[in-house]
C-alpha cells in the first residue's frame, strides 16, 4: 500500500537533473525487441545478398568430400585434423558473413537506442537482486506481464508463419530432398527468406510498440512528487534563506568598500535628503570624473556625513544628483552629457583649493 500511495503522489514530470542522474546510474530506456528486429533484418540481408553466392562453393566442397572420399585419408590424427580444418574453412566462408552481420546490426540497434557508457553501479552486488520477494514482485508486476505477453505473441506469430509456409511448401520440401545439392540450397534459401520476411514484419511491429512502451514506463518510473521537486530546487539553487543571507552579506561588503572610497572623493553631488553621488577627478589620473560612491536615503546621508567629516565639498543639485544616480554605476566614468555641469563644480572645488592651499586634496 505504501508503494502504491507513493506512486500516486508522483504526479510531476521528472526534471532534467533527475533524468541525467538516472542515465548516469545506467537506468536508461532499452527495448530488447529492437536488437531482435535487427537480427532478423541481418538474417534477411544475409539470405538475399550473401547466401546465394556462398552456397554454391559450400555445396561443391561437401559433394567432393562425399563423392571423393578416397582422396581424404584418415589413417592418422593429422589426416583427421586436415579434414576438419578443410570443413571448418568451408563452413567459415559461409557462416562468417552471417556472424558479422548479426553482430553489426545488433550493436547498431543498441547504440541507436542509447550510447554505451560504463556504469559500475549496475555491476555492484545488491541484496535486493537475490531477494525472493523482490524477484516475485518483478515477475508478477506489470512489466513482467508485458514481457510474458510479448513472448506469447512471438511464439504464436512465428509458429503460425512456419505452419503457413510449410503448408504450401510441404511437398516441395520433400521433392527437394532428391534434387541436386545446389538446387536444394537455393530452395531452402528461398523458403527461409519467405519465413524471415514475414517474421521481420511482425518483429518490426512488436519492436515499435515495445520501444514506445519502454520509453513510457521509464518516464513514468522517474516521475517525482512536488516535495521532491522542491527539495531538488533547494539542493541545486541552495536554501533561499541562506542565499538571501549571502546576498545581504555581499551587499554589506560592497557598501563598506564604497564608503571607504568617499574620503578620496573630489566632491559630492546631493539631493538634500534622498540622493548622493561622490565623484573623484584628479587631472592626469583619469580622463573623466569617476563615481566612487552613490546611495539613497540613509546611505546618501551617510555619504554626506563621511564627506563632510573629511572636508569633501558637498553641492546640492537635486536634478543632477537624481540623473547621475540613475545613469551611472559605481567605479564608472560619467557620461559626456554630465561633463559641463560637473566641470563647473570641479572648477569651483579647485578654485576654492587654490585660495585655501591647506584644503587642497
Amino acid at each position: 500500500m505504501a508503494e502504491e500511495s507513493d506512486k500516486e503522489s508522483k504526479t510531476e514530470q521528472p526534471t532534467e537533473k533527475k533524468l541525467r542522474d538516472a542515465v548516469d546510474k545506467g537506468n536508461i530506456p532499452f527495448s530488447r525487441e529492437v536488437p531482435i528486429f535487427a537480427s532478423a533484418m541481418a538474417t534477411l540481408v544475409y539470405l538475399v545478398f550473401f547466401l546465394p553466392g556462398a552456397s554454391a562453393p559450400f555445396t561443391e566442397s561437401l559433394r567432393d568430400v562425399f563423392e571423393k572420399a578416397d582422396d581424404y585419408r584418415l589413417t592418422t590424427a593429422g589426416d583427421a585434423t586436415h579434414l576438419f580444418h578443410h570443413l571448418f574453412m568451408v563452413a567459415g566462408g559461409i557462416l562468417l558473413p552471417a556472424f558479422a552481420l548479426m553482430m553489426t546490426f545488433g550493436i547498431g540497434a543498441s547504440v541507436l537506442q542509447n550510447m554505451p557508457s560504463p556504469v559500475l553501479d549496475r555491476v555492484q552486488p545488491k541484496l535486493e537482486r537475490i531477494s525472493p520477494m523482490k524477484g516475485f514482485k518483478r515477475i508478477y508486476s506489470l512489466k513482467g506481464f508485458v514481457e510474458f505477453a510479448k513472448s506469447i505473441f512471438k511464439i504464436i506469430v512465428v509458429s503460425a508463419i512456419i505452419a503457413s509456409a510449410l503448408k504450401y511448401d510441404y511437398f516441395g520440401v520433400l521433392i527437394d530432398m532428391f534434387r541436386d545439392p545446389n538446387a536444394i540450397a537455393g530452395e531452402m534459401a528461398r523458403l527461409a527468406g519467405k519465413i524471415i520476411t514475414v517474421v521481420l514484419v511482425a518483429t518490426a511491429v512488436l519492436a515499435v510498440l515495445d520501444l514506445l512502451w519502454t520509453r513510457y514506463t521509464w518516464n513514468t518510473d522517474l516521475k517525482m512528487t512536488r516535495q521532491e521537486i522542491k527539495d531538488e530546487v533547494k539542493q541545486s539553487d541552495g536554501d533561499p534563506i541562506l542565499k538571501a543571507r549571502q546576498r545581504s552579506l555581499a551587499r554589506d561588503r560592497a557598501r563598506r568598500r564604497m564608503m571607504a572610497q568617499v574620503p578620496r572623493a573630489t566632491l559630492v553631488i546631493a539631493n538634500p535628503t534622498h540622493y548622493a553621488v561622490a565623484l573623484r577627478y584628479v587631472p592626469g589620473e583619469t580622463g573623466a570624473p569617476v563615481v566612487v560612491a552613490k546611495g539613497v536615503d540613509l546611505i546618501a546621508l551617510r555619504i554626506r556625513e563621511v564627506a563632510e567629516s573629511h572636508g569633501v565639498p558637498v553641492f546640492e543639485d537635486p536634478p543632477l544628483a537624481r540623473s547621475m544616480f540613475a545613469q551611472v554605476s559605481v567605479d564608472s566614468f560619467i557620461p559626456e552629457v554630465f561633463y559641463k555641469a560637473v566641470a563647473e563644480l570641479v572648477h569651483r572645488v579647485y578654485s576654492s583649493n587654490s585660495r585655501n592651499p591647506g584644503r587642497s586634496r
